[in-house]
């Protein structure tokens, strides 16, 4: 077995396909991804790995053990070992970038120059030189008259798009603390630009400024409205904030949400859309005819609502598809924390610092040891007393339940007895 994948996104079969595949390999071992890394030395979950396994791991070199999530194996290891962790690589997506020039043949990328970089550092730069030249050639070729930024954050993408690029964007986030400071950064570079025209004597001196919106996007009809709204030049002027009452974007503006054969069309673009974010973009411009592409970087997969664990009944995150529903595989908090790893992070990281790295795991598996150890004799002493202001112990509750979680803060605030 090499470990090359076998596997492609070509159709929605091929898709489903590559799915399925992971599901099966996940299964036996969803005692491991559903369960916390601290809870590995409570719950003795090493007696679970196999034997032969552990005994060859054990006497690894901490750089060995920092390739495993790159799929490195070793020639000493047993077969089985081996065997899993090429399987393993053969499931991973491809991390190789694609070659935008021939997915998109008439992109133009232009380096971001110093004004707008202004607050970036190199990765953020990047992402923004990148994701915007994408986003302005597909806005481009599908003839959008509006970009929709949602998520924007402090407003990087969005302010590339509209002073470099000049395209009418509407940048939506959810803290009214970033749609300030994207209105003062959007104003100061407008007076950079203006002052470059005056010198050069060219130009009418006319500029696009993103149009900010604080909203917290909740629903795909929130979103729907948003977008409906922006194409619209009677209510693009009345976008700001919504942050006390977003439902009354939905009660009071019903017949802004996209209608198809409006003679208007839009992009939805998303640089770091958080957890639900992303999914909600997808399913609007489902719904939207008037949204024409979307182009969504999302992240935090570990935010994202799953039906059935997340107690919520409609719009979860995950699963999306019916593929996916239908093989019935939950995810849990803790695996969609373990999928936000980087094995290229634990690859890059030296001896020394991945020893730390484990030192600290296994300094928060001592205390969660111990903290379950007290609960256990809380259970049974079966009292927990807090003291009153005057210092005396009152009785304040009978625990009847094994999981209890106890936060001493001081030992005058809770006392065992």
């Amino acid at each position: 077995m090499s470990g090359t994948c076998k596997y492609s996104c070509d159709t929605a079969t091929h898709t489903l396909q590559w799915i399925n595949a992971i599901i099966d390999f996940l299964r036996p071992y969803a005692f491991l991804i559903h369960s916390h890394v601290v809870n590995f030395f409570k719950d003795r979950q090493w007696e679970a790995v196999d034997k032969e396994w552990m005994d060859c791991l054990r006497k690894d070199p901490v750089e060995n053990l920092l390739l495993i999530p790159s799929g490195v194996v070793q020639d000493h290891w047993p077969v089985s070992l081996k065997d899993f962790v090429l399987n393993l690589r053969s499931l991973v997506f491809p991390r190789e970038p694609a070659d935008l020039h021939m997915s998109l043949p008439g992109m133009h990328m232009v380096s971001v120059n110093s004004v707008l970089a202004q607050g970036m550092n190199m990765k953020k730069k990047h992402e923004v030189e990148v994701l915007s030249a994408i986003v302005s050639s597909i806005a481009d070729s599908v003839r959008a008259h509006t970009i929709v930024d949602v998520g924007a954050g402090q407003g990087y993408l969005a302010q590339v798009l509209s002073f470099q690029y000049q395209h009418s964007v509407i940048a939506i986030d959810a803290c009214s603390h970033h749609g300030r400071v994207t209105d003062a950064r959007a104003e100061r570079i407008k007076k950079h630009y203006a002052a470059q025209m005056r010198k050069s004597k060219s130009g009418n001196g006319r500029f696009n400024v993103p149009k900010t919106v604080t909203c917290r996007v909740i629903s795909i009809d929130m979103l729907k409205t948003l977008t409906g709204m922006s194409l619209h030049k009677g209510d693009a002027e009345h976008l700001g904030f919504f942050e006390e009452d977003n439902t009354k974007l939905i009660e009071e503006k019903p017949k802004s949400q996209c209608v198809a054969n409006s003679g208007t069309s839009l992009v939805l673009a998303g640089l770091h859309a958080c957890g639900d974010l992303s999914v909600t973009m997808l399913k609007a411009f489902l719904e939207c005819k008037e949204a024409k592409a979307v182009v969504s970087i999302g992240c935090c997969y570990n935010l994202l609502s799953e039906e059935g664990a997340d107690n919520i009944e409609t719009h979860c995150g995950f699963p999306m598809s019916s593929g996916v529903k239908s093989a019935v595989f939950p995810l849990g908090k803790s695996s969609r924390d373990l999928a936000c790893q980087s094995a290229e992070r634990w690859r890059s990281l030296e001896k020394d610092d991945g020893l730390h790295n484990f030192e600290l795991h296994s300094f928060r598996a001592a205390f969660q040891l111990k903290s379950w150890k007290q609960a256990l004799l809380l259970v049974v002493k079966e009292r927990l007393c807090v003291a009153d202001s005057r210092g005396k112990w009152k009785l304040h509750c009978i625990i009847k339940k094994l999981h209890v979680h106890i936060f001493i803060q001081t030992r005058k605030e809770v006392s065992l007895t």
